[in-house]
């Protein structure tokens, strides 16, 4: 950071209750009051440089009040010791209530050659406006005396010189910056990273950061990520820890305030957000959309985030959508409303859209019914989840957006082992969402034996089990069939000598032989546990009544082989 050093004497200012004074033979002649501190000075090194003071002064010894001075006491202060020519330092923390001052008391040219303002706006073109971190730090303390750092151009000029240096080629950045990303080390990086500016500017009020962004995105020499980087690295500074209530001793007007300025932020960085697709990550935007909530967003805001989760939910992982909220319990868990909003918002999108390539379109539906099978299998785990939520989110997707349901049953078994003491009606609720056709041998072969699931659902396992066992036969009949066919008729041509009739009678003896033979339910062992399960189907007789006819013949046939 750079310093311009005026003066030569040293600091002979004190304070004496509440009036700052200067040491000096000479008796005080000039009393300035500026809000609740009184100045004892002396008319002979401020007057000949303050065009105000030489306006205000009069011969009688009412003091002067400058209590409208912008920068206060402090200001006005650096300004009477550059009269005196005591000593002072000026940096990039103190140039601009310095120099609003000056201006407010008009120390120009015009008053006297070589005065404050001329200096002071020398160190701002030749110093401050050549570094990057100097203009970071005048634009930030330009918030306390904005309309005085506007009126003079302050304001426009840092934003000029920082947009400058943001669109300055990466190779011939040679001042300071401030990047702290996990895992970089600056001494072992020989280039500038291209995000480089992005931490210093995240260190602005909001308005001034929205200035500098817009400006750098009317340029079009920033790629849409950058900008997207920029806006996650504000996002993440100033909206971290948002939770809805700040807690603590914080009173109710304080907590609205904050709350309102976080609102201010977030619906700011939103209206920031490139139009192009990819410029933010999927994570950022959920991540945006949960503090919508938080923070009660305006519903335009809440809508333009749906809109650009939903065109990018197929770039989404699981981890993406783990975003935890607090229940009404002040209990965490993950926010499934949202995720199921998003999904909506997709398959509303993506019905819209005219399909160029109709296998490509089904395909990135059943990529978003995969993602949301994987989300479930990992949410049902918490303990807090209810069944309304889970069914609700499954039964989202459409039939097509999922080839087989082997993932949806892993969801569900894992939940009703986590949750054993659901009822009877809830499991059963549950496990309407499940299409046992489906399945997968192997997963029909577990649920057959799962004690978790409900009987109706075991059932209809079995049930689907038996017509594939039926479908799977029945080219192995009509083999059977043609092969006795083809002998009969060949016995026929080869051995005249025998009776026609015989010999037909024996061959249909054989085939209906045969036919008897074929299983007409595929041969297994019937396990323990479906023998338990036929005796409670049995017994359950007003289960029974609500199956069908054809679950009922079923579990007639598994009762028949129970009792043999």
């Amino acid at each position: 950071m750079k310093f311009m050093k005026l003066g030569t004497r040293p600091d002979t200012f004190y304070t004496e209750e509440a009036t700052r004074t200067v040491m000096s033979d000479v008796p005080s002649d000039l009393t300035i009051k500026i809000n609740n501190v009184t100045y004892l000075l002396h008319k002979y090194p401020l007057l000949p440089k303050c065009g105000l003071l030489q306006r205000l002064y009069s011969d009688s010894d009412d003091p002067i009040e400058l209590h409208d001075i912008p920068g206060g006491e402090e200001a006005f202060e650096l300004c009477a010791k550059f009269c005196y020519g005591i000593t002072i330092n000026l940096s990039a923390r103190n140039f601009v209530s310095a120099f609003c001052a000056a201006k407010f008391l008009r120390m120009t040219e015009a008053v006297e050659p070589g005065n404050f303002v001329m200096k002071l706006e020398s160190f701002f073109s030749s110093c401050i406006l050549q570094g990057w971190k100097d203009s970071i730090v005048t634009l930030q303390d330009t918030g306390r005396v904005y309309e005085w750092s506007e009126n003079l151009g302050i304001v426009r000029r840092c934003i000029e010189s920082i947009v400058d240096k943001i669109l300055t080629p990466t190779t011939k950045v040679s001042w300071s910056y401030t990047y702290t990303r996990p895992g970089y080390e600056k001494k072992q990086q020989k280039s500038v990273p291209k995000d480089w500016w992005t931490e210093d500017v995240s260190f602005l009020d909001i308005d001034m950061f929205r200035c500098i962004v817009s400006a750098v995105k009317s340029t079009n020499m920033v790629v849409p990520q950058l900008v997207g980087e920029a806006l996650h690295v504000y996002t993440s500074r100033w909206l971290m820890n948002v939770t809805g209530h700040e807690g603590g001793s914080t009173s109710l007007s304080q907590e609205e305030d904050s709350l309102e300025r976080k609102r201010r932020i977030l619906e700011t960085i939103v209206g920031l957000i490139p139009a192009d697709k990819g410029s933010v990550s999927i994570r950022f935007l959920l991540r945006l959309l949960r503090l919508a909530s938080v923070v009660a967003a305006s519903p335009v805001i809440k809508s333009q985030l749906l809109r650009l989760s939903g065109l990018q939910l197929e770039e989404a992982t699981v981890n993406d959508l783990l975003l935890l909220v607090q229940s009404p319990d002040d209990q965490t868990c993950s926010d499934v409303d949202l995720v199921k909003n998003v999904v909506e918002n997709f398959l509303r999108q993506w019905k819209r859209r005219a399909p160029v390539d109709e296998r490509e379109s089904v395909r990135s539906v059943r990529k978003i019914g995969k993602l949301i099978d994987s989300y479930l299998k990992a949410v049902v785990k918490e303990a807090n989840i209810s069944v309304q939520k889970v069914l609700s989110l499954a039964e989202t997707l459409p039939g097509f957006a999922r080839v087989d349901h082997d993932d949806l049953y892993t969801a569900i078994n894992t939940y009703l082992k986590e949750h054993p003491d659901l009822s009877k009606t809830d499991r059963k609720q549950l496990c309407r969402v499940l299409d046992c056709q489906k399945l997968s041998p192997q997963v029909r072969a577990h649920a057959v034996k799962n004690e978790r699931l409900p009987l109706r659902t075991v059932v209809q396992v079995l049930y689907f089990e038996q017509e594939k066992s039926n479908l799977q036969t029945s080219p192995e009949k009509h083999e059977s069939k043609q092969h006795l066919i083809d002998e009969q008729s060949h016995k026929t041509r080869g051995n005249r000598t025998l009776a026609p009739s015989t010999s037909r009678v024996h061959d249909k003896s054989d085939y209906n032989q045969q036919l008897r033979s074929e299983p007409s339910f595929k041969e297994r062992e019937i396990t323990e546990s479906e023998t338990d399960k036929g005796r409670e189907i049995r017994d359950d007789g007003a289960s029974r009544s609500q199956l069908n006819s054809r679950e009922k013949v079923l579990i007639r046939r598994i009762s028949q082989r129970t009792d043999s």
